[in-house]
């Protein structure tokens, strides 16, 4: 299975494509898309969607994992940023993956076993599922690959559970 993950942004934006065979994960590629602070709004959306598309195009995923947006303080941000969650979903959705949304709870559960996990605590169990040499920059990326390692955790667990229920049949 192919699981693009995504830390969703109007500036930066963490993408990582991460491959799963069993329990073994492998990178396919990572990185980020940005948008200048100076462009109006419209056109850095246009910008995100293009960019997703080709990512989409070039690497093929099977599904996509996004992570959910965490609710800040600052309401034109956090509408900002649901703006480019709209874009990214709308992209995965018209490229017709699967799409799953995950909370940052969930994904720090899912890599780290506790919920409320530190950012580097995170970062650092990316770099060693994945068998990096270094955690990847920026740290929306390294949030990107989070979840789409929390997926794949999620995707094998789901995996267990219909096996065993086709037995109990």
């Amino acid at each position: 299975m192919r699981i693009l993950g995504i830390d969703p942004g109007y500036a930066i934006l963490g993408y990582g494509i991460i491959d799963m065979k069993g329990n073994h994960f492998s990178v396919c590629g990572y990185g980020a898309v940005t948008t200048d602070a100076a462009t109006a709004m419209p056109d850095r959306l246009k910008h995100l969607y293009t960019q997703i598309m080709e990512i989409i195009r070039e690497y093929e995923p099977d599904v996509a994992s996004i992570e959910e947006l965490f609710f800040n303080t600052n309401s034109k941000t956090a509408i900002q940023v649901g703006q480019a969650r709209g874009v990214v979903i709308l992209a995965c959705a018209n490229s017709g993956l699967d799409i799953r949304e995950y909370t940052p709870l969930q994904i720090k559960q899912g890599l780290v076993g506790y919920g409320r996990a530190e950012k580097k605590q995170v970062q650092a169990m990316v770099k060693t599922i994945l068998n990096l040499s270094e955690i990847p920059k920026p740290d929306d990326t390294a949030d990107a690959l989070a979840a789409a390692i929390c997926h794949g955790h999620s995707a094998g667990h789901l995996s267990k559970l219909e096996q065993y229920k086709k037995k109990c049949r």
